[in-house]
């Protein structure tokens, strides 16, 4: 009986829990953008669970954005956006140790920003072409939230 009303509460405490699946795609250049979406992905994340629901959070970077998961950003960085990236880039190594978020980074955009893979934080997957992996989630339901 005890096992019953356990299974019925937990059956009925997940009806209201949702599923979120979103694709963040960043190919902003602007350094204080890019880590005030760093922290707001977080955050989301954290929100959607403390309303006890669930997410799969994907984050490709391509364009201006990939200066972040470089080891050595500041070669490539501007002086004055220093610090807002490495902010930024505390936020994204935060949101890499939850086990629901996943970044990408394109290989073409590392490339033009003159990044070897070497030099690509160890928890960043690199990725070919990052719109090929955007269309790819889009197809399997994933909303797609821009930072540009």
């Amino acid at each position: 009986m005890k096992y019953l009303l356990l299974s019925l509460f937990i059956s009925f405490a997940s009806l209201g829990a949702k599923e979120y699946k979103v694709i963040y795609d960043c190919s902003s250049s602007d350094a204080n953008y890019i880590k005030s979406r760093m922290w707001l992905v977080g955050k989301t994340a954290d929100m959607m669970q403390e309303n006890g629901d669930s997410s799969k959070v994907i984050l490709t970077i391509h364009g201006g954005c990939v200066a972040m998961v470089s080891k050595d950003y500041e070669m490539i960085v501007p002086d004055e956006d220093l610090k807002s990236i490495q902010k930024a880039q505390e936020y994204l190594k935060s949101l890499s140790k939850r086990k629901n978020v996943k970044i990408i980074a394109c290989a073409m955009s590392l490339g033009v920003n003159a990044i070897e893979v070497e030099e690509v934080l160890p928890f960043v997957e690199v990725s070919k072409n990052s719109f090929i992996d955007t269309i790819k989630y889009q197809n399997e339901g994933y909303a797609l939230m821009t930072f540009k």
